[in-house]
């Protein structure tokens, strides 16, 4: 039976961010990827994954959008090739999308309502607030130390920036073996 899905996508980046996506349920993640990415006006070039998660949001199965390899906890799925209803069939499941793979930012989605019927294509039904950057330029927290310069690092602490090879006494390392075992 094919049957309509509502997800409900937030951020914990920004308050008033919400996207309602209804899709039909035999439709892939890719098709929820390719309109989450639409409705936010984001580029479609970064290693994106689904995670399906547990009620405290911890990650479970992950859906990529490429093959990445083996998990030995999970089986190795890809978007294109997974029906959401094959992971996804009671209301209140939830799952993270992860857009910005290298500061590991996501948004949370909860399959809200199950209807039956039929949905011609995806659809963003509500989109409310702005989404955050698609992507971060700057660690925050690194950028939050070297403006605040709380660490008073001594720039010459770690030593001459000009390497010689020549200070390098390689007669004083012949007399180490390892042929013997007296290292370990």
């Amino acid at each position: 039976i094919i049957m309509v899905y509502r997800f409900t996508i937030i951020s914990d980046e920004i308050e008033d961010f919400l996207r309602e996506i209804k899709i039909d349920s035999e439709a892939t993640f890719y098709e929820l990827h390719e309109t989450i990415l639409k409705s936010c006006g984001y580029a479609d070039d970064q290693m994106t994954s689904f995670y399906m998660c547990n009620e405290r949001w911890e990650k479970g199965q992950e859906v990529t959008l490429v093959e990445m390899g083996n998990n030995f906890e999970y089986d190795n799925m890809i978007m294109e090739a997974t029906r959401i209803n094959e992971l996804l069939e009671d209301c209140g499941q939830r799952m993270i999308y992860v857009y910005d793979p290298m500061f590991e930012r996501y948004f949370f989605g909860r399959l809200a309502e199950i209807m039956p019927g039929y949905c011609q294509g995806v659809t963003c039904v509500e989109s409310m607030g702005e989404a955050p950057q698609q992507l971060q330029q700057v660690d925050p927290i690194v950028s939050k130390a070297s403006a605040t310069n709380d660490w008073d690092i001594d720039d010459d602490f770690y030593g001459d920036t000009q390497y010689d090879d020549t200070d390098l006494d390689m007669d004083s390392y012949q007399d180490l073996s390892f042929d013997d075992g007296s290292m370990f």
